[in-house]
């Protein structure tokens, strides 16, 4: 390889990277206003006539109704990804979620169209659902499968870091729009964080539309075709080949999706629920410790991946893991301290030591876990299928405290026994960050088959 090409490679690599990140920062902005706005205002304003905890309930039930969607967004779009392009998906996917996003500032309230508005609001949440099931695992391969060698780690938390960067987007806006005076925040203010995303959308398929194909997909691609025209054998649908090939690493990366997420959504709407009504701290200094947490995450999450790069995912994913299990009952005492500056360390401590370094590493370890034909299918599946569990956790955690009077020692132990469950399932993979990305799972003695994968 001469040097203008590995210039034009490295080139290439970096703009993926911003790609996907400024992608994903736009995708998880307007999923991270939804679950906010369900903590704040949607019970009021789409679930009236009960108490105010009721209808927090009745809108993380429909902030759920996302995740029953994004299975079927990351078999969709991961079919697509794996058989017509990663572009295609991806351009597809944002526009999807930036429709749905600006719809619901648009949106009247039930005070004006009565049962018609949570209908339409459970409509424009489906819709975010199946793009952004098939977001992550688009935006994590064109990072991962354009990265340099030895550093697939940490240019695949790049599309972690855009997820970071779309949380202080969203908690910010949300922190901002917290400050009007209440009825200007529920007549008006709750809007402007949806109807900015226009805004948003619109850089990011500037961004994307200027992407091209990944050398593994071009090369995979043409493999398959070349076998095809000289053997006449029909390719596997994607999602059959995972499920025969690759059960084992599906199962044990949506185990460690678990975790992570479990651990993650304290901080994202368990934990501003829980401050906001059973404590006495101001509503807007908890959404800004969230927004610290997010902020610090944006260098923690590129560092997670940059060291799995020499000491390895799993050690990575592990520590997080661990860290977790030491934190998450602390975590609700220091709550209950009533302390603004604990809690912003504890807010950041949780998010920094634990999750940060789980969610930083998914992307490359996930993608090293499949094959380059099925791997968009793989890894969406890895990530979205624990979905359809994750999303009713919000709902389910917020029950549990109402009918606990607002004593949080089982949802932290809950979370705890599924960060657990993350903790093995990345003791019992392979570690993966030597392996060559392109061959994965190419011949019948690929390491990470699921008759020789290895647990250690």
């Amino acid at each position: 390889m001469t040097a203008q090409t590995e210039k034009e490679r490295r080139t290439l690599a970096r703009r993926a990277a911003v790609a996907s990140l400024v992608g994903t920062a736009v995708e998880w902005y307007d999923y991270f206003i939804f679950g906010t706005a369900s903590a704040l205002v949607f019970g009021k304003l789409f679930f009236p006539g009960g108490s105010a905890v009721i209808g927090t309930l009745s809108a993380f039930a429909v902030f759920g109704v996302g995740f029953f969607a994004r299975p079927v967004g990351g078999i969709v779009f991961g079919h697509l990804g794996d058989k017509i392009g990663r572009k295609a998906a991806l351009v597809t996917t944002l526009l999807m979620m930036g429709t749905a996003t600006f719809v619901i500032g648009l949106l009247p309230t039930t005070a004006t169209i009565g049962l018609w508005a949570p209908i339409l609001l459970v409509v424009c949440r489906l819709v975010q659902g199946l793009g952004v099931g098939g977001e992550w695992g688009g935006a994590s391969l064109v990072a991962v499968e354009f990265a340099p060698d030895g550093k697939r780690g940490a240019y695949g938390a790049f599309p972690q870091v855009g997820n970071a960067v779309g949380l202080v987007m969203s908690t910010g806006i949300f922190a901002w729009v917290s400050t009007l005076p209440e009825q200007q925040l529920m007549s008006w203010g709750w809007r402007i964080p949806f109807l900015l995303s226009a805004v948003l959308i619109a850089a990011g398929m500037v961004i994307r539309l200027k992407l091209t194909e990944t050398p593994a997909f071009r090369a995979a691609r043409e493999a398959v075709e070349a076998k095809q025209a000289v053997e006449g054998v029909k390719e596997r649908m994607p999602l059959t080949e995972v499920l025969r090939r690759f059960r084992k690493p599906l199962l044990l990366a949506m185990g460690m999706r678990v975790g992570e997420v479990f651990a993650g959504y304290i901080i994202l709407t368990i934990g501003l629920t829980y401050a906001t009504t059973y404590t006495k701290l101001p509503k807007t200094d908890v959404l800004l410790a969230g927004t610290v947490a997010a902020i610090l995450a944006v260098f923690g999450y590129y560092i997670a991946g940059a060291v799995s790069d020499r000491i390895g995912r799993r050690t990575v994913f592990m520590f997080g893991a661990g860290a977790g299990l030491v934190l998450i009952f602390p975590f609700f005492a220091v709550l209950d301290l009533n302390s603004v500056p604990l809690m912003f360390l504890v807010y950041v401590g949780m998010y920094i030591v634990s999750v940060t370094p789980m969610y930083g590493v998914e992307p490359a370890f996930f993608s090293e876990l499949f094959g380059t034909k099925v791997r968009y299918t793989g890894i969406s599946l890895a990530a979205q299928l624990p979905s359809v569990l994750i999303g009713l956790w919000p709902a389910a955690s917020t029950g549990l405290l109402v009918a606990t009077d607002g004593r949080p020692w089982p949802v932290a132990a809950i979370t705890g026994g599924f960060i657990l469950i993350g903790l093995i399932c990345a003791w019992k993979a392979p570690e993966t960050n030597r392996l060559e990305i392109a061959t994965v799972g190419e011949t019948s003695k690929d390491p990470r088959s699921e008759q020789a994968l290895p647990n250690s």
